[in-house]
């Protein structure tokens, strides 16, 4: 049966809009290293399966993509009931404890052959995720463009929430 037998107008491809790839949209407010994954796992995982991914990083998720501070992030053992190292907060005040739970936490990444956050972060901005960085939690912390990893776009509320409205997935984490 024809299109002129359904009285059917034939497609216009000149006027048809393109194909919008799925978007997310992820805000990233914890700087810890346990609190670094998820952001840049569901990222990756969203720009390698054709999504246009971004992150936005506010407050202490700026140490995220600081570089000076990226490389040396922790897993807090203190009030961190679900951290790698299950320990009374009392414990977790002694010196060491934040050291021994970061070890953890990186042993077990290496041993499920995670890459490092630092490795994350250019594998993410190998695969075109956006990176996004508050510029009023920049103001507030102290934080300069210069001390950000390459490739990041300094952005207020108003334009990431511009990005995030055409998200198909907003997640903060």
């Amino acid at each position: 049966m024809t299109t002129a037998a359904l009285n059917v107008a034939p497609a216009d491809s000149q006027h048809e809009p393109a194909p919008r790839s799925k978007r997310i949209a992820l805000v990233a407010s914890k700087g810890t290293l346990d609190q670094a994954y998820p952001p840049l796992i569901l990222a990756t995982t969203a720009a390698s399966l054709g999504w246009e991914a971004g992150v936005y990083f506010t407050f202490y998720g700026l140490d995220i993509i600081h570089r000076k501070r990226l490389p040396k992030l922790k897993v807090a053992s203190l009030a961190n009931p679900a951290g790698p190292i299950q320990l009374p907060n009392l414990l977790g005040a002694i010196p060491g404890a934040t050291a021994a739970a970061t070890g953890v936490m990186k042993k077990w990444m290496r041993d499920a052959k995670m890459p490092p956050a630092t490795e994350f972060i250019e594998m993410a901005r190998g695969l075109g995720v956006k990176f996004f960085a508050c510029s009023t939690s920049m103001g507030v912390m102290g934080v300069k463009e210069e001390d950000l990893v390459d490739g990041c776009l300094v952005a207020g509320a108003a334009a990431f929430l511009d990005f995030a409205g055409d998200a198909d997935v907003q997640l903060f984490i």
